[in-house]
């Protein structure tokens, strides 16, 4: 039984050779492979939440590789894209990685090639995944704060001193003292070195 989160290697091409021909060589390596003869068929049933990469064609009938790659950002994918390129399509293909793709290869092209690109696809998609997870988790962290937690937070994280925060909001600096020890300890920061890289990482 497959991991439901493992990595999907999601193949269109309308050529049924060379689809059969790639689901074989990443089965053959213990990756989980989907396959499907349009664009269309794929967008039917892709999900967002899925992990892998996605081997596209670059030229098919109805919908074009590259079209399917401008609906995939338009729904806010994170599917890295490695085209398949015949020699005339490599304008196209990168056309295709200014947009967004992470990679193209030119047929003919080696198995062993292939595998390196589908296996570096997989893991800039997964480094991306973890950034946003935690991007997303200090988001929340943020968010149980109170307003005057926050600006406090904004003015600990420029460098402001207690005394010069207290100033600053009116407020005593024993009082200051309290919202920062409640910050810290709702962001989960150990340290203010800590507090800005969770800073740093939100805005970036």
């Amino acid at each position: 039984m497959s991991d439901a989160s493992a990595p999907t290697i999601f193949v269109v091409d309308d050529d049924d050779a060379v689809r059969d021909s790639l689901r074989d060589l990443i089965d053959s390596v213990g990756l989980d492979v989907a396959t499907y003869p349009s664009a269309h068929a794929f967008l039917d049933v892709y999900d967002n939440a899925q992990r892998g990469c996605l081997v596209l064609d670059i030229r098919m009938p109805g919908m074009s590789g590259l079209e399917l790659q401008e609906r995939l950002n338009e729904r806010g994918s994170s599917l890295p894209i490695v085209f398949i390129t015949g020699h005339g399509d490599v304008p196209m293909a990168v056309e295709a990685m200014k947009r967004g793709a992470v990679d193209f290869i030119q047929k003919p092209f080696r198995d062993q090639e292939l595998l390196d690109r589908i296996n570096l696809a997989i893991e800039q998609n997964r480094r991306r995944r973890e950034a946003e997870e935690t991007k997303q988790d200090i988001a929340e962290r943020v968010s149980s704060l109170t307003r005057r937690e926050r600006e406090v937070m904004d003015m600990v994280i420029q460098g402001k001193a207690n005394k010069v925060i207290a100033i600053d909001l009116g407020l005593s600096q024993r009082t200051v003292e309290v919202h920062r020890s409640h910050v810290m300890d709702k962001m989960r920061a150990r340290t203010l070195a800590e507090l800005v890289r969770m800073n740093t990482t939100l805005e970036g």
